[in-house]
């Protein structure tokens, strides 16, 4: 009898606890929802054409982001978060939080939300030349950006990441700096998009350990090794990304002299053998040679394996103007990653296996490289 007593007390118990847990979850939604607008749901199903598949734009980390037109003639975008994910919630919320009260040229607009049973969504402003990797990276592009327009949306994500880091309180890391979160406006203006996994960095602290996030080809050694998240991880996304804009290339495995290589282990070879003016984009007939030599060296600089020696994204920006000289004695190898797929067939071909070492890690399928200078 008294074991059927407490059984059925614990049951009553853990109903309550489960009560008090979604009641929490609920008025912290609440708070995070009343910080900015709140759109109707039928608002936005009139805006997208009952979200129509025409007017999909893009797919995000938790949903898919649609084009809409509200009734005044604002254009926006729609992001959708999937009914099934846990994931895209707690995504959800962060983005809210993190960037409501934030507004920068180089940072995209969050205009409000939307909360309608399973129904969550955030409304952005909408920007008419979608993504870097769109723009740039897709071999069907159709757009074709010259020198002038490259140079300034590196700059652009530059200002953006330093307002983040060093102007506001608390500081922000973005965590998942990549082509495809950088939106590009009429005058094809840079601005960094998907808070989703963004953490706040106060002042008073060397560094969060967090759980590894974000996209391979992009993560800085220090953070998958030890899930250690710094400023620099942010500042290794960017020198990784700027040599995407320079190149047209996509920052993941492409067959370079018989080779699968990662973009930033390919632009060190070149570098080394004072050839770098080979991973410019094809498509850049004219450019002026030595600003542009200069921004590959600048991503060199912010890819180094160690992340103290990495630049902050102010240092980044008097770097990348022509008034600086680089002091390139100072510059060490990057560190990247592989996936462990392709170590064995890469490694085999690849020359400079030999000036290299490699480590596996038990808890992640890839594997870190660090190029050892010759």
């Amino acid at each position: 009898m008294n074991c059927s007593c407490f059984g059925s007390s614990k049951k009553v118990l853990q109903k309550k606890d489960d009560k008090d847990v979604h009641q929490s979850e609920r008025e912290e939604e609440g708070g995070s929802i009343a910080k900015t607008k709140n759109f109707s749901y039928n608002e936005l199903r009139v805006a997208t054409n009952n979200f129509h598949q025409s007017n999909k734009i893009g797919r995000g980390g938790f949903g898919t982001v649609y084009k809409g037109i509200l009734k005044n003639g604002t254009q926006i975008a729609v992001k959708t978060l999937s009914t099934e994910s846990k994931q895209g919630l707690h995504e959800f919320m962060t983005e809210i939080d993190t960037i409501s009260d934030v507004k920068h040229p180089n940072l995209v607009e969050l205009l409000g939300c939307c909360v309608h049973g399973p129904n969550k969504i955030l409304v952005y402003e909408y920007l008419e030349n979608n993504s870097i990797d769109r723009a740039l990276l897709d071999p069907r592009r159709s757009i074709k950006l010259d020198w002038e327009n490259r140079s300034a949306i590196c700059m652009g994500i530059a200002r953006g990441l330093a307002y983040l880091h060093e102007e506001l309180v608390p500081h922000i890391v973005h965590r998942d700096v990549k082509a495809s979160n950088i939106l590009l406006d009429k005058d094809f203006q840079p601005k960094i998009g998907d808070f989703g996994l963004a953490k706040l960095f106060p002042d008073d602290i060397t560094h969060i350990s967090t759980k590894v996030a974000g996209t391979t080809g992009y993560l800085a050694p220090e953070y998958v090794l030890g899930g250690q998240l710094t400023m620099k991880a942010d500042v290794y996304s960017f020198g990784v990304l700027t040599l995407e804009v320079v190149s047209g290339r996509s920052s993941a495995y492409t067959n370079y002299g018989g080779a699968y290589k990662l973009l930033v282990e390919w632009a060190w070879e070149l570098y080394e053998a004072e050839k770098l003016l080979d991973l410019v984009d094809p498509q850049l007939e004219e450019f002026p040679e030595n600003e542009v030599l200069r921004y590959m060296k600048v991503a060199l600089f912010c890819t180094q394996a160690t992340a103290s020696r990495r630049p902050l994204m102010s240092q980044v920006i008097e770097m990348l103007s022509k008034d600086v000289k680089l002091n390139e004695k100072q510059l060490t190898p990057p560190g990247f990653f592989e996936d462990s797929k392709h170590v064995s067939g890469s490694m085999s071909k690849n020359k400079s296996s030999e000036t290299s070492t490699s480590h596996q890690m038990s808890s992640f399928p890839i594997t870190i490289t660090q190029l050892i200078p010759r």
